[in-house]
Formats: C-alpha cells, sequence, structure tokens
C-alpha cells in the first residue's frame, strides 16, 4: 500500500501536544513526512525537554496514524528538542558554583515522613554503583538521617588543607562522599537554632568542605517549603529538583505545593520529576499481589496533571526500612526488586539531568532580602 502524504498530515491534526494549546500540524511541530510505500517518517520539534512529553508525542503520532491511515504502517518518529532560549535579565545574580561539581540535585517534600531520606540515600548509592563520583549533603538541620543510614554516626569529619585554606573532608561510605549536621551534634542533643545561623552551618558544610570532583551532588532537604529551601537556592546553582511523595491525597497536596515552590518566577528552579515511594506492598508470602495501601498512582497522576516527569516507583517493602536502619541502604543489596527499582528510578533522574543541561541554562541562585519582616524573593 503506499501512503498519502497529505492524509497523514490530516491525521497528524488529531494531536495535541501538551502545553501547546494547537494540533501538531498548527503549531508547527511537524517538520516533514516522507512516506516511502507503506513506511513513513515523521520529523517533530518539540520546545520542552521533558521525556514524557517526547514519549507521549512518539507514541500518540504511531497510535493516530495506525487508527486513521493505515494499521499496519512502518512508523518512525525522529524528535528533535529547540527550546527556547531564555533572554537574560537584567542585574541578574548568578550562582555560586562549587568547583569540581557538575551537577546538584535538591530532593524535597511537601510533608514529612514520606522517605525523603530514604529515596536520597538509595539514589545516591545507586549513581556510585554506577560509576558517577557522589556526594550527599544532609540539609535537614533539625532531624539529619545520614549518619544512621549511611552507618557512620560515630564519625566526625576531619580538617585537611586545600591550598592555603583547612576545610572539612566528608565522610565516606559506600562511594558517596556525606556532610550533615548530625556529625557535630549528640545523638540526644535537639538543634534550636533560628534560620540564620542555620543557614550558617549550611553554608559552611556547602562551601568550607573538600567536596573534591563530583558528577552529582544530592542535596536531603527538610520537608516543607521554607527558610531552609530558600537558604540552599540563595547559596547554590541547582541543576534540577526531585520531589518524594507517597500516592495519598495529603501528601500530593503537599507535594503539589513542593513541585510549585520550584516553579516560583522568582525562583525557576528545573522541576526533573516526581517520585512515587511506598507505591505499593507486596507479601512475601504472596508475590503476585500488590496492596495499594495509600492509594494508586497518586504521584504518577499528579505528574501528568501538573507536566512534570514521572520518574518511577519505589515499593512499600519491609528491607528498604530496615536496611536504612542498620546503616545499609537497600539498594546496595544485589539482585534484588529493590535493587532494580532504584536502578530504574535512578536512570530516569540522570537521563533528566542529561535533557535539562542540553536544553536550558544553568541555574540562578536567588537572593533573599527582607522587606516588612517577610522574606522576599528577587532575581
Amino acid at each position: 500500500m503506499k501512503l498519502e502524504k497529505s492524509e497523514i498530515l490530516k491525521a497528524l491534526e488529531k494531536i495535541t501536544i501538551a502545553g501547546e494549546g494547537k494540533n501538531m500540524v498548527e503549531s508547527g511541530a511537524v517538520k516533514n513526512v516522507i512516506t516511502f510505500g507503506d513506511e513513513v517518517i515523521v520529523d517533530l520539534v518539540l520546545s520542552t525537554p521533558a521525556l514524557h512529553i517526547r514519549k507521549r508525542a512518539e507514541v500518540d503520532v504511531m497510535k493516530v496514524i495506525h487508527e486513521n491511515v493505515y494499521e499496519k504502517a512502518k512508523i518512525k518518529v525522529n524528535i528533535k528538542v529547540e527550546a527556547p532560549v531564555a533572554e537574560p535579565k537584567k542585574n541578574e545574580i548568578k550562582g555560586k558554583p562549587i568547583p569540581g561539581i557538575s551537577n546538584i540535585i535538591a530532593v524535597a517534600s511537601g510533608k514529612g515522613g514520606v522517605g525523603k531520606s530514604t529515596v536520597t540515600s538509595n539514589l545516591a548509592v545507586t549513581l556510585a554503583k554506577m560509576g558517577f563520583k557522589v556526594g550527599l549533603l544532609d540539609a535537614d538541620i533539625y532531624g539529619p538521617s545520614a549518619p544512621i543510614m549511611f552507618d557512620v554516626e560515630r564519625e566526625r569529619p576531619l580538617s585537611v588543607k586545600v591550598g592555603d585554606k583547612s576545610k572539612m573532608k566528608p565522610i565516606e561510605n559506600y562511594g558517596v562522599k556525606i556532610l550533615s549536621i548530625g556529625f557535630f551534634t549528640q545523638p540526644n542533643q535537639a538543634v534550636v537554632w533560628r534560620g540564620p545561623m542555620a543557614a550558617k552551618a549550611l553554608n559552611q558544610m556547602i562551601f568550607d568542605a573538600a567536596w573534591g570532583e563530583l558528577d552529582f551532588m544530592l542535596i536531603d532537604l527538610p520537608p516543607g517549603t521554607g527558610d531552609i529551601h530558600l537558604s540552599i537556592m540563595q547559596s547554590l546553582p541547582i541543576t534540577g529538583a526531585v520531589v518524594v511523595s507517597t500516592p495519598q491525597n495529603v501528601a500530593l497536596a503537599d507535594a503539589r505545593k513542593g513541585v510549585a515552590m520550584f516553579q516560583q518566577d522568582s525562583i525557576n528552579v528545573p522541576v526533573l520529576g516526581i517520585i512515587e515511594n511506598m507505591a505499593y506492598f507486596t507479601p512475601d508470602e504472596l508475590p503476585n499481589n500488590k496492596y495499594y495501601i495509600f492509594g494508586k498512582e497518586g504521584a504518577k497522576n499528579l505528574a501528568e496533571d501538573i507536566e512534570v516527569p514521572f520518574l518511577g516507583e519505589i515499593p512499600l517493602v519491609q528491607s528498604i526500612r530496615e536496611a536504612g536502619d542498620v546503616g545499609r541502604p537497600a539498594a546496595l543489596q544485589t539482585a534484588t526488586p529493590i535493587e532494580k527499582a532504584f536502578e530504574e528510578l535512578t536512570k530516569n533522574v540522570v537521563q533528566e539531568v542529561v535533557q535539562r543541561n542540553e536544553a536550558l541554562p544553568p541555574t540562578e541562585a536567588i537572593k533573599i532580602t527582607t522587606m516588612a519582616g517577610c522574606s522576599a524573593i528577587k532575581k
């Protein structure tokens, strides 16, 4: 069967790309259509680097041609991303990068108790297993957990000479360099600090540390959207943010706020995607059963609703909790479903970072000033 270009274009008019508001042909996304008998090549140009948008466009093209033109058509879709280049703003404040650190990823959650620190620690060790150089900054000043999760509670950072300056040497375990306020306090000691004091401690761990060469620095942020978050984004040009949530509605409502914080015009940190933790429970005696204790695919649906990538789901498994409690992240276990789940999740995060770096300029830090007793944010 010989396919006609006009038929293909007419079918493609049925597709609307997320965020465009026009059909694929009208918006100019379709750059070329070539037909050879029953073979079709469609060249698309999209303005968003998000992987899930690209995949959806490819699937939609194949589906609409098969359903409306020829069900046995052999289709190839070539997708190119051309993100609009943002004009530099006057008086913009560039972030203060840390020499030797390529990518800084903030891991956040709108709500406490969703497993953000557990996800961060397992993401870190999985990156290290893949051969990346990884650092983890535990920025949860009031509830640090990295020392426990990496079995380094009794360790204390040493002072090392870097040039003519003395710097803290991060604690290292499982191939991950770690700094946390937990290294400087006693287990039964509560950290009762106001915002400026907490921000100063964070800046010391960021800039007065000998991190060395890192492919990724993960920053485990405290729950919510507050002063610590602003301090971090003021100090560093964050490459992108990852938001962790459970599927339940009360957590999703706060996760939506977490995404909105990063997407504010005054902050403008790219959101790499959403992770669904505690997605389902599978008992050992019923390995083929899934019980959706906190709801089904809530974070996945939220990601689609607000048009950010869905990075993956982690099941509710007792061994993940046990591994964190004994200081050996569950992703270190080999040949297990948990290892596979974290590997898939980590690959998606890395892919989104690559897409983000190819399509967008470096993130700026933000400047925080005080006006009428409130924190105002501006470039």
